[in-house]
């Protein structure tokens, strides 16, 4: 942990904030129950967009499985510009309106598109120009808004209860990832039965509904909540430390020189580390401050990149799996048949009950000290353990399934894909949830709002890895094919499966040195 400094709030007029009044469990609540009703928003379409771009908008799948995989790729990608913008020009408040807006516009678009027949191609014919120019105006508004809301959120929820107190905050995060899968569970079950059952008209009306009311009930609690004024952008501040460092890089000073010119104190556990980065304490414009501030965002990055292998596993539920979900029994009687986008229901409810169960009676087992920055980097570890697991059930079920339905001409039955679902949801669990918050306590107060939405940058680039790693494979090999039933999938697993366990050992090596 960082050495603790008293932070200065404001209150919505702009006077400094008052302990009881502003702040607190009731403010940070509302930022969890406006990320449920965001998430299911969310999730509601992106996980069932490939059948709307197929069945609605005429695309084909291979265009239509690049499309999804990109828009919610840039989606978590622009939580860095999306925080970014939060530490460095407007409040964390200022910057979720903002963006919540441009996504609530960007959906608008798209339920007008649903709305007017002159929007849509008709008779199987391709999207015409405008049509096209509608629909991913739209989806990336839509990206834009995402990433904003997502790497504003978390951070202002977390301003509400500080850092000063290690139970609130580890609790607040928990319940803060609680209502991420809250927010997925609804999308996954009730959004997808209307969008397969009431048409796509009426799930975008819903959404479209949905997210403006969160929107309101964020704005509503803006008098009980207390704010963090910017500090300006911390990315030129960690420029200026490097190219101050770097012109200085043939002056010989001693420490005894460097604490003489700055007369600071201000430390975090990583002043050991980056020495080269002292030599920046010679521009009398650099501040000790801002050298600590670079060697502890530089400090997380390591740990950050670490989980991006994990997030390519993670990656498979929304397509390989699914593929395979289509292809097996998914009947629970005559007249209901499992969607294939609901297979994520089970795991959500577990992991839904086991946050919960852990809130309520693990924190009572833990202490403080348990619950501190070593405690996220083992969760995180135990995150990525749990994928490789993961990864070698599903290549030991996507044999069993292959070869039922090429020797026996038998689709086994969907719930032997739930096993991976969970697995896959619990590392998901314990490695985003772990990430969220250990990146909100090392990080620098200036940077939080970016330092958490790294924890969503890493989901971004794992699924775009996921699809490097497809072509790459693909290409090699040719084990990927249209019909699974030809296809190696399995083999694919076990490559994924073995690159996260060299990606375990990576991570195990930079978490020792943190």
């Amino acid at each position: 942990m960082q050495v603790e400094i008293e932070e200065k709030f404001e209150d919505w007029r702009g006077k400094e904030a008052i302990s009881g009044k502003h702040g607190g469990i009731k403010a940070a609540f509302i930022a969890c129950v406006v990320e449920t009703m965001e998430n299911m928003v969310f999730l509601a379409y992106s996980t069932n967009f490939m059948m709307y771009f197929t069945k609605s908008m005429n695309y084909s799948s291979p265009k239509a499985a690049t499309m999804v995989t990109n828009f919610i790729g840039t989606s978590f990608l622009l939580t860095i510009f999306g925080g970014f913008v939060a530490d460095s020009f407007l409040t964390r408040f200022a910057a979720f309106v903002l963006f919540g807006f441009i996504e609530l516009l960007g959906l608008i678009m798209l339920t007008l598109q649903a709305h007017i027949t002159k929007l849509q191609p008709q008779g199987g014919k391709k999207p015409s120009t405008l049509q096209s120019t509608v629909l991913f105006t739209g989806l990336y508004a839509i990206a834009i808004g995402v990433g904003g809301v997502k790497g504003s959120l978390p951070a202002h929820g977390g301003d509400q209860i500080g850092t000063r107190n290690q139970r609130l905050i580890s609790g607040f995060f928990n319940w803060y990832f609680f209502s991420v899968c809250l927010g997925g569970f609804l999308a996954v079950t009730f959004m997808v039965w209307i969008e397969e059952n009431k048409g796509w008209s009426t799930s975008f009306n819903i959404s479209t509904a949905v997210l403006a009311s969160a929107i309101f009930i964020f704005v509503v609690g803006c008098p009980m909540y207390r704010f963090k004024r910017p500090a300006g952008s911390p990315l030129t501040r960690i420029v200026n430390v490097f190219v101050s460092a770097t012109r200085n890089r043939n002056r010989f000073v001693t420490d005894a020189e460097v604490t003489q010119n700055h007369n600071s104190t201000d430390k975090s556990i990583h002043h050991n580390k980056f020495k080269f980065l002292n030599k920046a304490k010679l521009n009398n414009k650099i501040s000790a401050t801002q050298v600590e501030e670079t060697r502890t965002f530089l400090a997380l990055l390591p740990i950050f990149a670490s989980t991006i292998v994990m997030n390519c596993c993670v990656a498979q539920m929304g397509t390989f799996s699914v593929q395979q979900g289509m292809v097996t029994n998914r009947k629970l009687s005559r007249s209901f048949e499992i969607p294939v986008a609901s297979l994520n229901a089970i795991p959500l409810l577990c992991m839904l009950s086991s946050l919960a169960l852990y809130e309520l009676f693990g924190k009572r087992i833990l202490s403080n000290s348990e619950r501190s920055s070593s405690f996220n980097l083992k969760r995180i570890g135990s995150g990525l353990a749990l994928t490789t697991i993961s990864m070698a059930v599903a290549a030991i079920v996507e044999v069993k399934r292959k070869h039922e339905a090429v020797h026996n001409n038998i689709k086994i039955s969907v719930f032997w894909l739930e096993l991976q679902f969970v697995l896959l949801s619990f590392s998901d669990m314990l490695t985003v949830g772990g990430m969220l918050e250990f990146f909100f306590r090392e990080s620098p107060a200036s940077m939080r709002s970016m330092s958490t939405a790294l924890g969503w940058c890493s989901t971004a680039m794992g699924f775009f890895l996921s699809s490097v790693l497809v072509e790459v494979v693909n290409g090699i090999t040719g084990w990927l094919r249209d019909d699974l039933n030809e296809s190696r999938l399995e083999l694919f697993y076990v490559v994924l499966g073995v690159l996260n366990t060299l990606n375990l050992f990576n991570y195990i090596f930079w978490a020792k040195r943190y």
